[in-house]
């Protein structure tokens, strides 16, 4: 019974997180009024801007956390190509060091 009142409670959707989302910033927007009338001044307005922060960086972990259905790449019979990264070791330019009083290359071939 537990674990199905559990369920309840569980963000499941996108569209979950962005209800959660607007709920914690109408309570948000709510707690930074309170601040601007105990604290007049800077002091509020800066604890105000500290409750409105919040929404953006709990609804990142939200939006994060739940995974559309259907990603993008996989939508068509095929599987997307995915990107190769050069090997490490291999075809890859050397730096070389420049040494002032050696001579050039051109300068070393005599006619």
């Amino acid at each position: 019974m537990l674990r199905k009142i559990g369920r309840l409670f569980t963000i499941k959707t996108r569209w979950e997180a962005w209800l959660v989302i607007y709920a914690i910033a109408l309570g948000a927007v709510e707690r930074g009024r309170h601040y601007l009338d105990i604290y007049p001044g800077s002091m509020g307005w800066m604890l105000a801007l500290a409750c409105t922060g919040v929404v953006f960086i709990a609804g990142a972990k939200l939006l994060d956390s739940v995974r559309p259905a259907d990603p993008a790449l996989t939508v068509g019979p095929y599987a997307a190509a995915q990107r190769r990264r050069a090997p490490i070791g291999r075809n890859r330019p050397t730096l070389r060091r420049h040494r002032p009083f050696e001579a050039s290359r051109i300068s070393r071939h005599k006619d």
